[in-house]
């Protein structure tokens, strides 16, 4: 039997948005699903709620059948042809970007009383921050990651312990999850990233050295979870490879790896002076799978893959994450007072709600539990506070009202947070 990711989240953002006059783009990382959501699990819906197969309007643009149909001047009358009578016609147009004047041409279908227009794309056109300005208010974004930990144990043939060292190992790109072997899965990975992301950025960039973006690559995948900024990594470079690569030349690098979806930026936040610090940063790899490649698969310490992760869960389901800063005054052994930083691992914003998360691999004792909570002691408000480890065996709050729950429970579990 063929195995099938539902993909049921996405799905049902594009369900709740039919027929709301805007331009749904679905944007996110190459190879995480994008296209077989659009045209095969949403027209699936449509057919199955009773719209007329020739009211759906399919063009995939990264095919070389269609080739011609990248010039607006032929895409755009084939189009208008299609609509024969007034009824509602569904445009499933997927790699938008290639086509010529794709803004100007989305728009002209929208404003038709009878199309809702739906469409995929991949590189830096489909920021998040441009839609909003691109298409003039009418651009309506949902925003896809690879599988999460819960869609990929819908298929693994296995328990949900050796689920997680597959996921946190090879990641959630739907293509290499489905693969048989370790063996393949690893080829499959390196070719990806060699062949189709670092190739569509260097061409889409015009980046002549490749070989010093890679470097600035690998330095953030092994670093994970470490606070970092382009003037830390420059002076790396200088000590390590006597290179000569400036600031700048990485902060651009930084953006282009951005702005491909390979990695993501947690902003510091100053939790008492309600402000955002700037940098250093924290980096997290849209991917385990394709950071695990660039490491050629060591240095996988499961502490900082564990926060990857939830970071990406909390992404998914759709909050603004930052990483908290907490300055306080304690007084030293001989009662002197002195300035200290601590860390709140993730801050989780969406609408009114909010949440402070420590992900903390093992606890271990009760030293380990008082050095993850301490942060939360001193925050002076009622946000719920979470400690999200591997080694507590199901959800409880403790004496300080602080939910403590193990990483499987938060991950299989899309109400978790509110336990």
């Amino acid at each position: 039997m063929e195995r099938e990711f539902k993909r049921e989240y996405y799905l049902e953002q594009l369900i709740q948005r039919k027929g709301n006059g805007l331009i749904k783009i679905v944007t996110g990382i190459r190879r995480c699903g994008k296209s077989y959501l659009l045209r095969t699990l949403f027209k699936r819906n449509l057919l199955e709620n009773g719209v007329d197969e020739s009211h759906i309007i399919e063009m995939a643009f990264d095919l070389y059948d269609n080739i011609e149909y990248r010039n607006p001047k032929v895409f755009y009358p084939w189009a208008k042809e299609q609509l024969r009578d007034g009824e509602k016609y569904y445009f499933l147009l997927d790699e938008v970007q290639l086509l010529d004047e794709f803004v100007s041409v989305l728009n002209g279908l929208a404003d038709k009383k009878n199309c809702d227009v739906y469409v995929t794309g991949s590189n830096a056109k489909f920021l998040s921050k441009d839609i909003a300005t691109e298409f003039g208010g009418r651009g309506d974004e949902i925003h896809m990651y690879p599988l999460s930990f819960s869609e990929f144990m819908s298929v693994f043939e296995g328990n949900r312990y050796d689920g997680w060292n597959e996921y946190i190992t090879y990641g959630g790109i739907p293509l290499v999850v489905l693969a048989e072997s370790e063996e393949q899965k690893i080829k499959m990975l390196d070719s990806l990233f060699e062949e189709t992301y670092l190739n569509d950025i260097k061409n889409r960039n015009k980046i002549r050295n490749v070989g010093e973006m890679k470097a600035v690559l690998d330095v953030l995948a092994s670093a994970i979870g470490s606070l970092t900024n382009p003037n830390k990594l420059q002076k790396t470079f200088k000590s390590v490879n006597q290179s000569k690569i400036t600031a700048t030349t990485i902060t651009k690098y930084i953006e282009y790896l951005e702005d491909a979806f390979l990695i993501e930026a947690a902003n510091r936040y100053d939790i008492r002076g309600k402000s955002y610090i700037g940098t250093p940063l924290k980096y997290y790899f849209t991917d385990m799978g394709l950071r695990n490649s660039r490491i050629k698969y060591r240095q996988m310490e499961v502490t900082h893959s564990m926060e990857n992760v939830i970071y990406n869960e909390l992404r998914m389901r759709g909050f603004s994450v930052d990483v908290g800063n907490l300055k306080i005054v304690e007084n030293d052994t001989e009662g002197k007072p002195i300035k200290k930083q601590l860390e709140v691992d993730f801050i989780c914003n969406k609408g009114s709600k909010r949440y402070y998360i420590q992900s903390a691999y093992m606890l271990g004792n009760e030293e380990k539990m008082e050095q993850e909570i301490r942060p939360f002691k001193r925050i002076n408000d009622s946000f719920k506070k979470i400690v999200i480890t591997s080694d507590t065996p199901k959800p409880f709050y403790n004496e300080d009202g602080i939910l403590m729950m193990n990483v499987y429970d938060f991950l299989l579990n899309p109400e978790s947070l509110e336990l």
